[in-house]
């Protein structure tokens, strides 16, 4: 499996950029929701990247490799692909993962629960807030809404 699509080496560069954008112009940094999620299928290492770097194989984000103390940090996309598990297994990318949780709060979370996974459980709700807001904006600002009915019932 191809652990990052060319879609999201672009999402994730972008956020590496507005980063560094933000650091250029000594402004407040960006906090992105993590992008992709990418596990150890039969241990309890996970990885969630917001960034890549330009070298295309630095991310950023948040690891946990199952001790009970997940950091913030680097991690090398090219070491992760060359993991080879028992069973003929590697390191896969979640294909379901979705947030809209910024990392921070993640990194916040996971901490205080030993663990990425169950930081997952715990922000559920939050994320599920995240997406009825963002609907809520999107129905609001929808270019192209409904027009009212008529009141002559014509």
């Amino acid at each position: 499996m191809e652990l990052l699509t060319p879609d999201l080496r672009a999402a994730l560069r972008a956020n590496a950029e507005a980063r560094r954008a933000a650091q250029a112009a000594d402004a407040h940094e960006p906090d992105p929701a993590p992008l992709v999620k990418l596990f150890n299928p039969v241990g309890a290492a996970t990885w969630l990247a917001t960034e890549l770097d330009s070298d295309g194989d630095t991310l950023f984000g948040l690891a946990d490799l199952g001790f009970g103390c997940p950091e913030l940090g680097s991690f090398s996309l090219a070491e992760l692909t060359a993991v080879r598990l028992p069973f003929g297994l590697g390191i896969e990318r979640d294909l379901s993962f979705a947030s809209l949780v910024p990392l921070s709060v993640w990194a916040d979370m996971a901490r205080a629960a030993g663990s990425i996974l169950d930081a997952a459980a715990a922000l559920r709700p939050l994320d599920a807030k995240f997406r009825a807001a963002l609907a809520l904006l999107d129905r609001d600002t929808d270019p192209d809404p409904l027009p009212p009915p008529d009141p002559g019932g014509g």
